[in-house]
């Protein structure tokens, strides 16, 4: 049983704004700047305003800026990654829109590596057949563009509360998003639950990677955004297609939570993946070989790893030079120096771990969900962009694009914040926080990088027991409190994640069955959209023309 709404005490205080966005990533961020000439914009996000998955971004942002590329050479490259399930209207969008929208954001200060000649520095990333990957301080891409937004954000006067984590959408009269309901700690700013009220509501949350036991996303990604829109009766789509990064620095049997990331920048610039014995066995297995999309590598590195029954492979990349992983690997090379691992002179182990969620809330093209008055840009947003594989590097893209063109969006659509606008009521039951571990168990073990039916009844069967347990006869509901609350949202999208992935029966994009190892565009070149209602998920299976 899935919550309606999350048990909390009544807002203790209340706040106005004309537009709150929730969030403070580059989409959040853009957002927030694109809408602030149309009135008041509040800025809400769960820590601080630099702690979300933007700052860790390394391998840098694409964009047909080239002369010998095009947006239709970006379109043709981020279809075949999407694998039949892009809306390619949405990606038309991202890449025609995508090059001035980089040079908008380097207007605003955002310093990107530059060539000899004096242009943006460009380099080839796994799918891509051109370079056009621009990034910044080497592998520094997201705390650059994180820096220069920041900046303006500041001299454009928006207020902002930090150590926020927002809770439940506030509904009008006629259904429409009025506002939110969140908790506030930290000194000098509203404390405890209290609610915002708004004309429009854009969610920027980012991921869920804390789903799972491995991942490359901070601690603050718990899925919040796309707990709340279900709640919120918004629908989800393609929450099946959760990509697993490749090449992830493995720590040991048992390491838990965010992990040091190495960028695909790095088998860009040459380094290869070999087993145990030195052999390389990605060319084996596609034309592209460790420049191959995403989920290729992830599954190449999964098999290699069952056959050798190694816990790891490596990626050797001490072919490159000092000199190359020093002025582009910088923080690499700093992260795997610090666990003990030269890359100069050893291959570095690495694993797959969760990384980015192809699916989200769903939109249109101006951001708007299917709950008026509530929007969403960013990785909690399904814009259809990424099907169901997203090429390597579009993510910040679109989270630059799609926040503008949000932003454009919701002049014409706004109304000021209802006065009848109410918290929700009968909040549902908390899980216990000490569920979390659990959770993230069987999300790894049974819905991860290889799925089949009966791992993922099992993870069905499990989260369903977790439920029972939060407050159920004879047991003391848990209490209110960020850690049951987040808790409580990453059991919800485990469960929609699992519901999503037993429905698909075929293997495609990052999304693989064992079971069903083939693609199927008969059955399955379709969209799989998710709604809550009364407690219990339902899925539509919608066709994509």
């Amino acid at each position: 049983m899935i919550p309606r709404v999350l048990a909390a005490p009544a807002p203790g205080w209340t706040a106005r704004t004309d537009v709150v966005v929730i969030g403070s990533g580059i989409a959040g961020l853009v957002a927030a700047l694109r809408c602030r000439p149309y009135g008041r914009v509040l800025l809400v996000t769960k820590a601080l305003l630099d702690a979300g998955s933007t700052r860790w971004a390394q391998g840098g942002i694409a964009a047909a800026l080239a002369a010998d590329d095009t947006p239709d050479d970006h379109l043709a490259d981020t279809l075949t990654a999407g694998v039949g399930l892009c809306d390619e209207d949405a990606v038309r969008a991202l890449v025609t829109e995508g090059p001035q929208a980089v040079r908008r954001l380097i207007a605003l200060g955002a310093e990107f590596d530059r060539s000899a000649d004096g242009g943006i520095a460009l380099a080839r990333e796994g799918g891509h057949h051109r370079s056009r990957i621009a990034h910044a301080g080497g592998d520094a891409t997201g705390a650059e563009i994180s820096r220069a937004l920041l900046a303006a954000l500041k001299d454009a006067g928006i207020e902002v509360i930090e150590h926020a984590l927002v809770l439940d959408l506030l509904r009008d009269g006629a259904g429409r998003a009025a506002g939110i309901t969140l908790h506030v700690m930290g000194e000098g700013q509203p404390g405890g639950v209290g609610a915002v009220r708004a004309g429009a509501v854009v969610l920027a949350t980012g991921g869920l990677g804390q789903v799972f036991s491995a991942t490359t996303n901070p601690e603050v990604s718990t899925g919040d955004g796309v707990a709340l829109a279900l709640r919120a009766g918004a629908e989800v789509a393609d929450l099946e297609f959760v990509q697993f990064h490749p090449t992830v620095l493995w720590l040991g049997d048992g390491a838990r939570g965010q992990q040091p990331l190495i960028s695909e920048a790095v088998r860009g610039e040459g380094a290869h993946l070999v087993d145990r014995s030195g052999e390389r066995f990605m060319p084996a297995r596609h034309d592209l070989a460790e420049l191959a999309p995403r989920d290729v590598v992830a599954k190449g590195i999964m098999t290699r790893m069952r056959e050798t029954g190694d816990p790891c492979v490596w990626l050797d990349g001490r072919h490159l030079g000092a000199s190359t992983w020093e002025r582009r690997f910088p923080t690499i090379l700093a992260a795997c120096r610090h666990h003990g691992i030269d890359p100069l002179n050893e291959p570095v182990p690495v694993v797959p771990a969760a990384h980015y969620a192809s699916g989200g809330v769903r939109t249109d093209l101006s951001g708007r969900t299917t709950v008026p008055g509530l929007y969403a840009c960013g990785e909690v947003a399904c814009t259809g962009v990424h099907g169901a594989n997203r090429l390597a590097s579009n993510s910040l893209l679109e989270g630059l694009v799609f926040a503008e063109r949000l932003a454009e969006a919701i002049p014409a659509d706004a109304r000021p914040a209802g006065e009848d606008a109410q918290p929700p009521r009968d909040g549902g039951r908390l899980l216990d926080p000490g569920a979390r571990d659990e959770i993230q168990r069987i999300m790894t073990e049974h819905a991860g990088v290889l799925r089949n039916a009966a791992g993922l009844a099992t993870a069905a069967r499990e989260l369903e027991r977790l439920s029972e347990r939060s407050g159920g006869p004879g047991e003391a509901p848990s209490a209110p409190c960020v850690e049951a609350w987040e808790t409580t949202n990453l059991h919800t999208v485990a469960t929609a994640i699992v519901a999503a992935a037993r429905r698909r029966e075929e293997t495609r994009g990052s999304h693989w069955r064992e079971d069903f190892p083939d693609r199927d565009d008969t059955a399955w070149r379709a969209r799989l959209v998710t709604r809550l209602a009364d407690g219990a998920l339902t899925t539509d299976h919608r066709p994509v023309r």
